[in-house]
C-alpha cells in the first residue's frame, strides 16, 4: 500500500509469531491487489473501467465491504469524504508531479464524474454499478484502516488477541492496554483505533501557498487550511475515514458532525499565522 507496516504481537513461541506475521503479510498483499488504484490490474480499477455502462458487476467480498463502509461515511458526512473522488485524485497527483495546479475547466470536468450517489450497491448479489461515465473509485482515505481491521480479525482467529498494528500511522490495538505516542504525549489504547491526518509531512507548496495531501471533494484541490485531525474510534476504517471528514469540515462543522458518529472522538489542531488552536471532544483521552 505504499507505506510501512508494523505488527507487534504476543505469541506463545517464536514459530507461532512468525506464522502469524506471514499470514498477516499475505492478507495485506491480497487487499492491495483489491483496493489499490495505483495498480492497473487491481480489482477496483477494473470496476472503475465499467463506469457509465449501466452494468452491475459482481465483486469480491473485500471490495464490496470496503465500498459499503466508504459510502456509509460519505452519506453521514454529506460528501466530505467520497470514495468516487478518483477523477479529482488523478488530477491532483498530476499537479504534484508537474508542479502546476489543474485549471478550473479540468476540475469542473472531473467533478462531473464525482459523487457517492452515483455508486450503487446491491448486497443481495454483492454487485456494484457506477452510473456516471468517467467515474473512478479511490478508497485511499479508508483502505488502510480497513486493512488493519482485517489483519486484527485474522490475528484473533489465530488465537492471538494481544497485538498492535500500525499501517502508515493508522494504529489499531487489540487486548492491552498499549501505550501509543500522540502529539508529544501518550495515550492508553485498548481494543480501539487511532489515526492522524494533516499537512505536517505531506503537502504541496505552490507559489508560496501550501496545499495538504487531503483533498476537498467539492473544490478538487488539497486543503489550504493547516489542520491536524486525530480520531479515536472502535475500528480502523472509521478512524481512517473520519480524519478526512473532520479535516475538510472545519472545526465548527466537525463539532456538529461528531453527533453522527457516537463511537468516535476527535482531537483537532488548527494552525493560523503560526499560532495553534487545540480542541478535543470530551471523551478524547488526552490530559
Amino acid at each position: 500500500m505504499g507505506t510501512q507496516f508494523t505488527l507487534t504481537v504476543y505469541a506463545p513461541d517464536s514459530l507461532t509469531a512468525q506464522r502469524a506475521n506471514a499470514a498477516v503479510s499475505a492478507r495485506m498483499d491480497t487487499l492491495n491487489q483489491v483496493m489499490s488504484d495505483y495498480l492497473d490490474g487491481s480489482e477496483i480499477n477494473r470496476l472503475s473501467g465499467t463506469s457509465g455502462s449501466n452494468q452491475w458487476v459482481t465483486v469480491s467480498a473485500d471490495l464490496f465491504r470496503v465500498l459499503w463502509k466508504a459510502r456509509q461515511i460519505a452519506r453521514l458526512s454529506g460528501g466530505r469524504y467520497d470514495p468516487t473522488i478518483g477523477p479529482l485524485s488523478q488530477l491532483w497527483r498530476r499537479a504534484v508531479r508537474q508542479r502546476a495546479l489543474p485549471n478550473r475547466a479540468e476540475r469542473r470536468r472531473a467533478r462531473r464524474a464525482v459523487g457517492y450517489r452515483y455508486l450503487e450497491l446491491d448486497s443481495g448479489r454483492r454487485a456494484v454499478r457506477l452510473t456516471r461515465s468517467g467515474m473512478r473509485l479511490d478508497v485511499g482515505g479508508i483502505g488502510q484502516g480497513f486493512a488493519i481491521d482485517e489483519a486484527a480479525g485474522l490475528l484473533r482467529r489465530l488465537g492471538l488477541p494481544a497485538f498492535l498494528l500500525d499501517l502508515g500511522g493508522d494504529v489499531l490495538a487489540g487486548e492491552g492496554p498499549w501505550r501509543v505516542g500522540f502529539d508529544s504525549t501518550t495515550i492508553r489504547l485498548h481494543r480501539a483505533a487511532i489515526t492522524t491526518s494533516g499537512d505536517l509531512y505531506r503537502h504541496f507548496d505552490y507559489h508560496g501557498r501550501r496545499y495538504s495531501h487531503i483533498m476537498n471533494p467539492r473544490s478538487g484541490l488539497g486543503l489550504r487550511q493547516s489542520v491536524r485531525a486525530t480520531v479515536l474510534a472502535s475500528d480502523g476504517w472509521r478512524a481512517d475515514a473520519l480524519t478526512k471528514v473532520f479535516s475538510v469540515a472545519g472545526l465548527r462543522r466537525s463539532r456538529r458532525l461528531l453527533k453522527r458518529f457516537p463511537d468516535a472522538e476527535l482531537y483537532r489542531i488548527d494552525v493560523k499565522n503560526g499560532r495553534q488552536r487545540h480542541w478535543r471532544s470530551a471523551g478524547f483521552p488526552v490530559r
